[in-house]
């Protein structure tokens, strides 16, 4: 009897580490996702629209504004505007005419008048035929990565946009925290993150908790885990994202340290 509770006693304090360890971590399921999302760029809200030439490619880095492509319409609104541009010269040519003949009243009002009116029309259908250009001329809304190009020229705009833009120099993991344990997350907890990619763990930081309570998104490979369990997204921020830059979407398993 007493060698039993001896065995008992012995195998308790070889576990309780390991209880304790479950006891100062939650564990959960979690995504690799760049610095604000993934952003759609998808084009001008007018149309679908069909792609004439892509100035990217995939991994490329951008700039705030650079051209990613050009619309099918671009030829047509360019010379629109070109053409534009000469009326504009001509009517202030004719305006500028009118005012020296002015000067020594070898002109009349109405001339002068019809003059000014031809050079502001002018203007205005200049600025709405730049306007239409614009729409022809995709810009990157962010500075980012190129992540994914989904329309290629000769293709009509679908529901998957354009491409896919990222800024992958700053990852974050999504994770998924059960709402019975969201109270135990603040911001500032250390956190640890395996994934099947990289032969060792990462680490992050707690940077925040949603506000809104949801459905589970990401799904392991446990067949008995519920599929409809409702969780909080928390968001951690890597120490280097570095090793996983491009790894955006990829399931991971996260540890929180509480």
């Amino acid at each position: 009897m007493r060698r039993i509770i001896a065995f008992i006693g012995l195998l308790g304090a070889l576990l309780s580490p390991w209880v304790m360890a479950d006891e100062r971590a939650i564990a959960c399921l979690g995504r690799l996702e760049p610095k604000d999302g993934v952003f759609n760029v998808a084009g001008p809200s007018t149309g679908s629209g069909v792609i004439r030439s892509i100035s990217v490619t995939e991994g490329d880095w951008v700039d705030a504004g650079d051209r990613l492509a050009l619309l099918d319409t671009y030829e047509l609104r360019k010379a629109e505007a070109n053409r534009l541009e000469a009326v504009l010269r001509n009517a202030r040519r004719e305006l500028n005419r009118q005012q020296d003949l002015a000067k020594t009243s070898s002109t009349s009002r109405m001339s002068l008048d019809d003059a000014t009116m031809d050079v502001e029309v002018a203007v205005a259908d200049l600025a709405a035929a730049k306007a239409r250009l614009n729409l022809a001329v995709v810009t990157a809304p962010v500075r980012g990565q190129v992540l994914d190009i989904h329309t290629r020229p000769g293709e009509r705009i679908g529901n998957e946009g354009i491409l896919e833009l990222g800024k992958t120099d700053e990852m974050y993991v999504i994770a998924e925290v059960y709402e019975t344990d969201i109270a135990k997350v603040v911001p500032g907890q250390t956190a640890t993150i395996t994934l099947a990619a990289l032969p060792e763990p990462i680490t992050g930081r707690v940077e925040k908790s949603e506000l809104r309570v949801g459905r589970l998104d990401v799904l392991g490979t446990d067949p008995v885990a519920k599929t409809d369990a409702r969780v909080v997204e928390v968001k951690i921020v890597l120490d280097d994202p570095g090793p996983v830059a491009r790894f955006t979407d990829m399931q991971v398993e996260v540890q929180i340290n509480i």
